[in-house]
């Protein structure tokens, strides 16, 4: 055994060590493509407690070990590639749920607890945590939180730093740090959530989370209109401005329309959510809208619903794959269907989903792109995403890519405020080295 994990022996159950030569299949592949080439790790660690991880990390500190952390790895390879790791901390063991207030509708759990077993807890009491993140089987609370990953429902419930009401975390010297609470109302002050979410493991490991939570919808149906780039923007605006309340509503390529067998041209699918009545009647005014503008509508619900969004989850987090690439992309809201007629006209293979409400949405692509134009066709699209107000960031990618592009490509005049919050966090910057932006 190597001398990492010799050295931790002392501290964790032989169990919790596992020698890097030994890790082998889809863990070690999703490893792999989190780390720059040439970067030897020992181990991974993973504790059983809050206590055991905050030993792992201050025994690391007085040895300078760099550490990637990380839940089920699920999204490990997002962000820069890491540089100078020695071991991999897991938090896949803290996985506990510590206290469900269900009258208060917060749950308070470990960061290691999967996404989908958390949903399983609250749908016994008619509760559900309102995030569709990727990956949603493998996903883990922790990661969900230190990648920002929410999805379709932000249109109703907003992202995961709203969700979010305190945490615990564990610091790089080892010291265990709490912010927020446990009540929905809190004192005003520091917002340490705010640089927690979506900070890739750079600043600390987070090991419990409490969210607050909704109950679950008496009813659900999704409405799809499908037509050109032009007419779904006025279908889109006209929703967004009425008194209609979509818990999702996301514009979708031609690409994601014709696999999915919805139609022709661009798309836009909106879920509604609440009781049956008002369901039923705000599907009919959107398909209203789609009518009078002669789009293409078609409602979906119960088994059919369930099914739809299941195939879009699919569609845009397939499984992890060497040639994929995965962006993050903003733009302004009024410039999503000028983004994906620009697809439609130039690169009609490409996969994009932008949710309408924000502007925020997620670019995938697969092998074919990435042997031939990958760099000029992310330069270009990154270059048409900040004409538009918006930005590009790299998710997934060959490592060769992204050796060669700006993972992040961040243009703003914050560098240096991230970059002393990184120092005070992290002084010796043994957290996920170079992951984060400006290669921190």
């Amino acid at each position: 055994m190597n001398s990492v994990a010799q050295k931790l022996e002392s501290l964790l159950p032989s169990s919790g060590i596992v020698p890097w030569e030994q890790i082998e299949g889809t863990r070690k592949a999703q490893i792999s493509q989190a780390i720059a080439p040439g970067t030897t790790l020992d181990c991974i660690v993973s504790p059983r407690t809050e206590e055991e991880l905050a030993q792992v990390m201050a025994y690391a500190y007085q040895h300078r070990w760099g550490i990637l952390p990380c839940g089920s790895a699920s999204k490990l390879g997002w962000g820069g590639l890491v540089d100078g790791v020695n071991l991999v901390v897991s938090t896949e063991r803290l996985n506990r749920l510590i206290a469900h207030a269900v009258g208060d509708l917060t749950v308070t759990v470990e960061a290691g607890m999967k996404f989908a077993e958390l949903q399983k807890i609250l749908a016994q009491q008619g509760q559900f945590f309102a995030l569709d993140p990727a990956y949603p089987k493998d996903a883990t609370v922790g990661g969900i939180v230190a990648t920002a990953g929410g999805g379709s429902l932000r249109q109703r419930y907003g992202g995961v730093r709203d969700m979010l009401l305190g945490f615990s975390f564990v610091r790089s010297d080892g010291q265990i740090a709490k912010a927020g609470g446990r009540v929905v109302k809190n004192v005003a002050g520091y917002d340490m959530m705010k640089l927690f979410t979506g900070s890739f493991g750079t600043l600390g490991i987070i090991t419990q989370v409490t969210f607050r939570v909704y109950p679950l919808p008496e009813a659900s149906a999704t409405v799809v209109l499908t037509g050109t780039a032009e007419k779904i923007a006025a279908a889109t605006k006209t929703l967004l401005a009425s008194a209609l309340k979509p818990t999702a509503v996301d514009l979708l390529s031609t690409q994601i329309v014709a696999s999915l067998g919805l139609g022709e041209g661009i798309g836009a699918i909106a879920r509604f959510q609440s009781v049956s009545p008002s369901v039923k009647e705000q599907c009919a005014r959107w398909l209203e809208v789609g009518q009078h503008l002669g789009l293409q509508g078609v409602l979906y619900s119960d088994a059919d619903e369930a099914e739809l969004w299941q195939k879009l989850q699919e569609q845009m987090w397939a499984s992890h794959t060497e040639a994929a690439i995965a962006c993050k992309i903003g733009v302004l809201p009024t410039a999503a269907a000028t983004i994906l007629a620009h697809l439609q006209i130039h690169v009609p293979s490409v996969m994009c989903l932008i949710h309408a409400g924000s502007g925020l949405g997620l670019l995938r692509c697969n092998g074919d792109v990435v042997e031939t134009t990958a760099i000029a066709f992310l330069q270009q699209m990154r270059s048409l995403c900040e004409s538009h107000g918006g930005f590009l960031t790299i998710l997934e990618a060959p490592i060769f890519l992204k050796q060669q592009l700006d993972v992040w490509g961040y243009t703003g005049n914050a560098l240096d405020l991230m970059q002393k919050i990184k120092t005070q966090f992290d002084p010796e910057n043994i957290l996920s080295p170079s992951r984060f932006i400006g290669g921190m």
